[in-house]
């Protein structure tokens, strides 16, 4: 079994429907990223890193675009996708550390509980991308495969 191959199995249709609604919610939040959520998703951008802030809002921006696209379209390449959204959401986590750590203000995050709740919800997002692409499921038999020698 090889884990960057194509899918030729088709997921269950809960799978499909939990993997089009982060697609599209990848989509919808990369957009805002390059219009109308500019500033605040500048607030969220570490001082710390050594990169213009705006460039890191409009370059993130569009990588969300076209991941949200890539959960929409590319579903025969759905377990790869699924990695890479698991890994870019891992990616971002240091910007929702950040606006904790200096309290700053924005989405409607204005106290510290607010942001730490947040700061919960990245696992789920992380889950989230893994189960619904397969992702998980395919590393499970991948290792399953591994163990008995048979081609899962």
């Amino acid at each position: 079994m090889n884990l960057l191959a194509p899918q030729k199995k088709r997921t269950t249709v809960l799978r499909t429907i939990f993997r089009m609604t982060l697609g599209a919610f990848l989509l919808l939040a990369g957009i805002s990223h390059l219009t109308v959520n500019r500033e605040a998703f500048l607030a969220q951008v570490p001082t710390w890193l050594p990169i213009a802030g705006d460039f890191v809002v409009l370059a993130s921006g569009v990588v969300e675009i076209v991941l949200g696209a890539s959960l929409l379209a590319l579903g025969r390449y759905r377990v790869q996708v699924g990695w890479i959204v698991a890994a870019f959401f891992v990616a971002i986590f240091p910007g929702n550390i950040s606006q904790l750590a200096t309290h700053t203000d924005s989405f409607g995050l204005n106290t510290d509980l607010d942001r730490t709740i947040r700061l919960l919800f990245q696992p789920v997002l992380v889950l989230w991308a893994l189960w619904s692409s397969g992702a998980w499921l395919a590393l499970r038999r991948y290792r399953a495969s591994r163990r008995t020698g048979e081609d899962a």
